[in-house]
Parts: C-alpha cells; structure tokens; sequence
C-alpha cells in the first residue's frame, strides 16, 4: 500500500525542466521577521526572496509573521481576515488576537499576527525577557489560524529556534485535528548557536530540556527553559540547514551546539540547501544606490565606485590602490579579532586601505575605533546598519574578507561577489560551499581560501590576495569569475521545492503506520487510493 502511495504523491507533485510545478504546493512559512517587513539580519531578506521564488515557480506561498508597531501600513496596506482568534495558552486560558494580511507585489500573501502587548507596543523584534512568550504564541497562532480557515497549507515551514515550536503543537497538540494532522512540516536551522533566551551550553540537569516533555504554558517561567530549536528538530517530518558544509559540521562536537548527537541520530532527516541572491535587485548594471553602473564587460566603469567610496570613509583616492571591505555584524562568530590581529600588520607594510561597516559589540567597535585613529589615511569605519551603503562597498573595494569562525551560509559573500569583489575567507560552512581557491597552476577558482581558524593562516591569503591585485590581468580574471558565479535563488528554489516533496513523502509513511489513508492531502480532498 505505501509504496503505490508514494508514487502516486511523487506524479502529483513531480517538478517540470522549464522551473515550474506540475501541481503547485501550498506552502505556509512561518518567521520572526521577513524582509522588508522587519529586517534585522540575513534571515528576514532569506524568507523574503525564498518566498518570492518559490511563487515564481507556481507554488501558493503564504507568510505568518508578528505585526510589529513599527510596521508602515500606508506602504504596506493591511485588511483584517479574522478579528478575535482565540489562542490557548497552554493553562486553561486564551490570548485574543487578529490576523491581517497583504498581498506583496510579487503575489506573495503575507499574514500578520496581531496583539498589542506582544508585538505592536515593542520597540524592537528582539531582545524582551518574554520573547519566549511572544515567538510561542505566534507559532501556536499560525495553527489556530489555519484551523479557522478554508486555506489549508500542504507544508508548514518554520525557521530557527523562535518557531521550532511549530511542529512541536502540530504533532502533539493537534496530532487528532483532521484538518492538521496531514500536514507535512519542515524545520530549516539558520544558525545553530542560537536555541533559545538562555545559556543553553552551561544549563544544568535540571533545566535541560530534553524535548518530550508538554510545552509549558505561555505564563509559564519553564516555557523560556525549554529548548524551541531542539523540538523543531525532533517533531518536523525533516530539517535543513542552509548550506550543505553547515549541514555537515553540525554533526560535530565543534559545531554542534550541544545537540550534535541528537543530530547525527536523526541524520536521514538532514539536508543543506545554500541560500541564494536575488540577482535582479543586486545587480550592478542597474543598482540606483552605486555611483556608476557596470556590468562584466564594462568593468572600468568600477572604478568610479571605487573613487566614491574612498571619498564616502575620508580616504586618499587611488585607483591603484586596493580597498578591503568588511561589511556585517560585529559579532565574535564574523572572526574580526582575526581582522583586527592582522591588519595592524597588513596596513603598516602595505600600501592598502580598510573600510568596515557594521553594528554590534561595542568592544570590537571599539577596537576599530583605535584602528583608525592609528591609521587615519587609511582605515574608514561606520559603525553601524545600513542598508544601501553596502552597496558602494561592494561596487568600490577590491578585496572583502571573511575570516568567520563558523558560518552557516552568509550572504555578504554572494552579494560582494555579484559585484565584483574578490573574497578572502576561511573554509566553513556556506563560505566553503560558495567561493573556490584561486588555484595559480590550473587557474582555476576565484577567491583566497584558508582551511583553519588560524590568524597566519589569514594574512597568507590575504597577502596573496594583494601580491595577484598587483598582477592586472589575472586580478581582472578573477573579478569576472566572481561576478559570473550564479547563487540565484531559483536555483535554491527548486531544492526547497524537492525538499517539500520529500517531506510530505515522510508524513504521508507516517500516516500508513497510523492507519490513516483517508485524509486531506496534497491538493486532492478524500482517499487517496
């Protein structure tokens, strides 16, 4: 019986070669912020251009996020779809909240959760003592949501720690509901070192989590013990990272976070999928926030973006001299003592200039601070987001440097890339997957690569880097085959589609074990044999 189910499932949903779907899916993605609705990092711009892509290929993508108070409803027009849902707490009680929704240009259906205390009144995305509170009640809220509604999604998708939950109610707390028991659920890990408002490295035995246990209630001083990224990959049909290198590492001690074994015995379950680059939105040949569009063929046009960017961090403008670019979040993981150790060295034997933008820890803030006032004529710092200067960055410095200690995909990289910057980085994770070693003897590759986190390994790339900036021919080879490299994300699209496919696969054998082989599944309504 299975197996003739199986490949029924695997026709009805079997991808076409021009990129579309026979039979599109209904995918619902659930997410803490999604660009541009909230932006804080990488991951809301990775939900939106996902989305984005997966609608191209004719699947019905929808979102649930929170409606936060900064929100711009005049730009982003809202309509209410369900006034008072009514959301359990896990305690005998109920949260009251509205749904509203807006449909993107792109065709993309967005809903947002509505409560005033938890999401409009907050300043900010994170950073609250219950945001344990406010990421539960939203995964419990797309489920009450869908309950309430004809829409009935074949997928549900959730992302990270703040709604590993998901699939935690689905299958515990719904795990009867007709109408939610078929869906197939899937979990995508961003970033492992983050599970949840506490140390989840030094938590003792008696706070540990071990993910069997009842989700406590929403007022409960437990529930911001319990372990949301660890339920995610317990209670989803499968998971991904998001990159095949990460997807790997994770199985170690090293990058494992501490769920490195409960990872390797549910290893049939991991996948990585590379995240992608909306091409058309970067691209240098029609970039409005760049001061000279180019393109493969024009590339002496760069180099007006080059003498802007000097200009923009106060530094001499000199075509022939190289410009570094750091561009990201000061964050301990980016390797920027790495950054900092070397490029005391570098920049007092070299003739080369530093520009680093990002916010973060104020130490290493700090430490750039004192960078620059040791090299003023040649270090340019902004210290804090932004979200078009990169742009100049990218299009003006020739070298952007990647040192990360551990990286599960990165997306600077591409972006530098699509522009035309020459990478330096260490071999981890999504870096590993997306920029290949400049090889002198085969002439193969396209960027510096070093193996360990290990400073002299750092600054050998990096100074060889500098040594083949001064050879022009092969510097302008390797700038072509960085902007020739293609990441886009219909690429990342069609394996997330595959993905899905998989994983109602999975649920679909889960549900001939239970028995169950009359159900709502796919797009059809009743048996399915």
């Amino acid at each position: 019986m299975a197996p003739n189910l199986l490949s029924q499932l695997q026709k009805l949903v079997s991808p076409l070669e021009e990129g579309k779907v026979s039979s599109p899916l209904k995918i619902l993605i659930v997410g803490v912020e999604v660009s541009p609705f909230a932006n804080v990092g990488g991951f809301a711009r990775v939900l939106g251009y996902l989305s984005r892509a997966l609608k191209n290929m004719g699947h019905d993508v929808r979102i649930f996020m929170p409606k936060f108070g900064f929100l711009d409803e005049e730009k982003y027009k809202n309509e209410m779809v369900l006034e008072g849902l009514r959301i359990p707490d896990g305690g005998g009680g109920e949260l009251i909240c509205n749904v509203k929704k807006h449909v993107t240009p792109f065709g993309v259906t967005v809903y947002f959760l509505e409560n005033k205390e938890y999401y409009e009144i907050r300043a900010n995305v994170y950073g609250y003592r219950d945001d344990p509170v406010r990421w539960a009640l939203l995964c419990r809220g797309a489920l009450e949501f869908i309950r309430a509604q004809n829409w009935v999604p074949d997928i549900i998708h959730s992302n990270d720690w703040h709604t590993g939950i998901t699939s935690n109610f689905l299958r515990v707390e719904y795990s009867k509901d007709t109408k939610l028991r078929n869906i197939a659920a899937v979990f995508t890990i961003h970033n492992l070192a983050f599970q949840g408002m506490y140390d989840h490295k030094n938590v003792s035995e008696l706070d540990r989590d071990d993910g069997h246990s009842p989700i406590a209630s929403l007022f409960s001083d437990r529930l911001g013990k319990q372990n949301f990224m660890r339920r995610g990959i317990l209670y989803s049909d499968l998971i991904n990272t998001v990159s095949d290198g990460y997807s790997r590492e994770i199985l170690t001690p090293d990058y494992g976070e501490g769920l490195d074994q409960l990872l390797l015995e549910l290893r049939s379950k991991l996948t990585g999928i590379v995240n992608g680059l909306d091409y058309q939105e970067f691209n240098p040949a029609t970039d409005k926030f760049i001061e000279a569009n180019y393109d493969i063929d024009s590339l002496d046009l760069r180099y007006e973006n080059k003498k802007k960017l000097q200009k923009e961090f106060g530094l001499p403008v000199d075509k022939t001299i190289p410009v570094i670019g750091v561009v990201g979040r000061l964050d301990p993981q980016k390797g920027h003592s790495m950054i900092l150790e070397i490029m005391w060295h570098i920049l007092k034997d070299f003739d080369t200039q530093l520009v680093v933008l990002g916010g973060g820890e104020s130490d290493i803030a700090s430490q750039y601070r004192s960078l620059k006032e040791a090299f003023p004529s040649k270090v340019g710092v902004h210290l804090m987001p932004d979200f078009t200067l990169p742009r100049l960055i990218f299009s003006g410095s020739d070298i952007m440097l990647f040192p990360s200690k551990f990286e599960p995909c990165g997306i600077t990289q591409l972006e530098g890339m699509r522009y035309g910057t020459v990478p330096v980085a260490r071999a981890t994770g999504g870096l590993a997957d997306t920029i290949q070693n400049y090889n002198p003897r085969t002439g193969e590759g396209y960027g510096f690569v070093f193996k360990n986190y290990d400073h002299w390994e750092f600054f050998a790339q990096l100074v060889r880097a500098l040594e083949m900036y001064n050879q022009p021919n092969i510097w302008r080879t390797l700038v072509k085959r960085c902007m020739s490299q293609d990441f886009s994300w219909e690429g990342s699209a069609r394996k997330y589609s595959q993905f899905y496919q998989r994983a109602q696969q999975v649920r679909l054998n889960q549900l001939v074990n239970e028995g169950v082989v009359t159900s709502r599944f796919g797009r059809g309504s009743g048996p399915l044999i």
